[in-house]
C-alpha cells in the first residue's frame, strides 16, 4: 500500500455527525481505545489501568508535571544530606543504600482503614513472591529488608546505590486487609485476588474516587470516594469507556454519548488532525508531545530474526520519514532508539537507517536469504523468510500502518502475515508471556531518564520459572548492555553517566532487539467547558490530578 492511499485512508475515518452534547456536569464520561485486562497494580503493564486507577489509588511517589520526584502518599523525600537516605554495607558486604519515608497521617483506605506500614510489609511480601509473577519483580528482589519503626515510619534497604534513590513510585501499596487472604496460596493470587474478583471493594482504593462499577470490556464507573481528605473533586461520578475502534470513539463524541477523548489512550495524531480540520471549533484540543515511542518487539527466539542483518534490512525497508510528514503532519519524528529526544540523556550519535531498499535487499542476500519463485526469499535450507505482525486490534492507525510495513517489506521479499487482538489479550497473556510469534507492534510511555532495565536487561526475560515477571519481551541478551544498565544506576557524576547513556543507545541501535518507527504525540480532545486538565507527557498519566478537573463558569 502506498503512503498517500494510507493518508486518505486515515482521512476517511471521519465522518461529519451531530455536534457534541455536553452530559450533566456532574458527571464526566471518557473514552479510551483499551480496556485494562486487571485493576490490580502490579500485574501487566497497561496505560488503560494506569489511567483509570490514577483516579482511584494514590502512589508512594510520582513523576509531576514538571517531570520532577513528588511525593503523594509520602510526607516528604528521602535525601542523603538530611539523613533520611543513608549508604550502609549490605549483610554480603555489598554498598547498599537506607531510604526512609512517613505516610501520611490522613491516608486511609476507601472503607476507612488506615494506611499504614502493614500494607507496606505485605506489599513487600507479595512482589518478592517469584510464583505471583508481578511486572516490576526486579524492584522488590533489591529490596533486602524493610524495618517499619511505627505504622507510619519505615525504611527500606536496598542491595546497592542508585543515582535517583528518592522515588519508589513503582511500590504500589495494596491493602493488607482484604488481600491477605487471597495470598494465603501464593501461585493463586494472580487469579484470587479482590482487583479482579470485587473491583468495588471501596477498601481497594485510596484516591479522589472508588470504583463502583465494572462492566468487563466495556466501562468502569468511578465516584467520589467520601474517605479522601485532599482537594474534593468536582465531578461526583466518572465513567470511563472503553471503545477500541478509535473510529467508534470519534463517533462517540461526536453523537454526545462521551464527552471527550484521553490523550493517553485515545487518537493517534493523523486522526486528531483530521478530527480538528472538521470539529476544531467544539471542542478543546491540546497537542503534548511525550516519552512515548512506538516500535516493533521482535521475537529474538525466532530464527528468522536472530540474524542482525536481517533485522537491518527490515528497518532499511520501511519509508518512516514520509510516514511522519504524509500521515502526522511531521508532529511524530522519526524514532532511531528508545530514548526520545525531548529526555536529556538523549544521544544523536546513534546509527540511523534511512529507507534504502536496495541496501535491504543487499543484506538479505548477505544473510542467505535469496528470491524464491514467488518472490519470498529463501535460505539454503529451503525456509521462507515469513513473518508475523500483531498489535491491538481496533486501531486504525496501527492497523494501516502494518498494512504499509507489509507492503513495503513484500517489496524487498519478506513476507509478513497480520494477527491482531484485543489489547487485554494482546498484552495480558500474547507479549507478556511471549506468545507472538516475531513482531509485535506497541508503544513504551517512560518517565525522564528511565533506565531501561525492565525491558532491555537479561534477568528481565519473562517466563514461567519467574512467574512471567519481566518486559524484556524480546528475549534480548547482551552482557555489555547488562552492564551497563546496572552502572546507570550507580554512577551518578554527570558526564560519566551520559557517556554510558551514549553507549546504551549505540548499542541498542546497533543491536536492534526492535524496530524503531516514531516519537508519538498525544492529542487530548476535551469540551470546551472543562479546565484543570493538564498532561504530563510522560508515563504518569494526567488522571493523578483529577481533583482539580472543573467545569468553566
Amino acid at each position: 500500500m502506498s503512503l498517500s492511499r494510507f493518508a486518505a485512508l486515515c482521512v476517511s475515518l471521519f465522518v461529519a455527525t451531530a455536534p457534541a452534547v455536553s452530559h450533566a456536569k456532574d458527571t464526566l464520561v471518557i473514552g479510551i481505545s483499551q480496556f485494562p485486562s486487571t485493576l490490580h497494580p502490579s500485574f501487566d503493564s497497561m496505560l488503560s489501568k494506569e489511567y483509570v486507577n490514577g483516579m482511584a489509588r494514590q502512589k508512594l511517589t510520582i513523576i509531576d508535571h514538571d517531570w520532577e520526584i513528588a511525593c503523594l502518599l509520602c510526607m516528604e523525600l528521602p535525601n542523603l544530606e538530611k539523613g533520611t537516605a543513608r549508604f550502609e554495607t549490605t549483610p554480603d558486604g555489598a554498598d547498599g543504600l537506607a531510604v526512609d519515608y512517613t505516610l501520611r497521617d490522613d491516608a486511609v483506605w476507601g472503607d476507612g482503614t488506615p494506611i499504614t506500614t502493614k500494607d507496606v510489609l505485605f506489599t513487600w511480601e507479595v512482589g518478592r513472591t517469584p510464583e505471583v509473577g508481578v511486572s516490576n519483580q526486579e524492584l522488590f528482589r533489591r529490596i533486602l529488608s524493610i524495618d517499619a519503626h511505627d505504622d507510619k515510619r519505615f525504611t527500606v534497604h536496598l542491595d546497592r546505590r542508585s543515582c535517583s534513590y528518592e522515588g519508589l513510585a513503582d511500590f504500589e501499596l495494596i491493602p493488607e486487609h482484604i488481600e491477605r487472604a487471597a495470598f494465603e496460596v501464593p501461585a493463586d493470587y494472580r487469579k484470587r485476588t479482590a482487583y479482579d474478583r470485587d473491583p468495588t471493594n471501596p477498601a481497594l482504593w485510596n484516591g479522589p474516587y472508588r470504583v463502583t462499577g465494572v462492566q468487563p470490556g466495556v466501562s468502569i464507573t468511578l465516584e467520589v470516594n467520601p474517605r479522601w481528605t485532599g482537594q474534593k473533586p468536582h465531578f461526583n461520578r466518572i465513567i470511563v469507556r472503553a471503545i477500541e475502534n478509535t473510529a467508534a470513539l470519534t463517533a462517540n463524541l461526536l453523537s454526545g454519548d462521551i464527552d471527550m477523548i484521553a490523550g493517553e489512550l485515545g487518537l493517534t495524531i493523523d486522526q486528531a488532525l483530521s478530527f480538528e480540520r472538521r470539529h476544531g471549533d467544539d471542542y478543546q484540543i491540546v497537542y503534548r508531545s511525550g516519552l512515548i515511542y512506538e516500535h516493533i518487539d521482535l521475537n529474538l527466539e525466532n530464527p528468522l530474526l536472530q540474524d542482525v542483518r536481517v533485522r537491518r534490512a527490515l528497518l532499511h525497508a520501511i519509508d518512516r520519514e514520509a510516514m511522519n510528514k504524509q500521515l502526522f503532519d511531521g508532529r511524530q519524528p522519526t524514532a532511531h532508539g528508545g530514548v526520545n529526544p525531548l529526555d536529556s540523556v538523549y544521544y544523536d550519535g546513534v546509527p540511523k537507517y534511512a529507507f534504502d531498499p536496495d541496501r535491504a535487499r543487499a543484506l538479505l542476500e548477505e544473510a542467505g536469504w535469496t528470491p524464491g519463485p514467488d518472490g519470498v526469499r529463501r535460505n539454503a535450507e529451503g525456509a521462507t523468510l515469513r513473518l508475523e505482525i500483531g498489535t491491538t486490534a481496533g486501531n486504525k492507525t496501527r492497523e494501516l500502518v502494518q498494512q504499509v510495513l507489509q507492503s513495503q517489506w513484500k517489496d524487498v521479499g519478506v513476507a509478513v502475515g497480520i494477527k491482531n487482538e484485543p489489547a487485554r489479550v494482546f498484552f495480558g497473556e500474547t507479549v507478556s508471556k511471549r506468545q507472538y510469534d516475531s513482531m509485535a507492534m506497541f508503544a513504551w510511555l517512560s518517565s525522564p531518564q528511565n533506565i531501561p532495565r525492565s525491558t532491555l536487561h537479561s534477568e528481565e526475560i519473562p517466563m514461567e520459572e519467574n512467574g512471567w515477571s519481566g518486559q524484556n519481551y524480546t528475549s534480548y541478551r547482551n552482557p555489555r548492555m547488562d552492564e551497563i544498565i546496572d552502572d546507570l544506576e550507580l554512577v551518578c557524576e554527570e558526564d560519566a553517566n551520559q557517556a554510558l547513556w551514549n553507549e546504551m543507545q549505540m548499542i541498542y541501535a546497533t543491536d536492534l532487539p526492535a524496530l524503531p518507527l516514531y516519537y508519538r504525540a498525544q492529542a487530548h480532545i476535551m469540551p470546551t467547558w472543562l479546565t484543570g486538565l493538564r498532561p504530563t507527557g510522560h508515563q504518569f498519566p494526567s488522571t493523578i490530578w483529577v481533583q482539580e478537573w472543573n467545569v468553566a463558569e
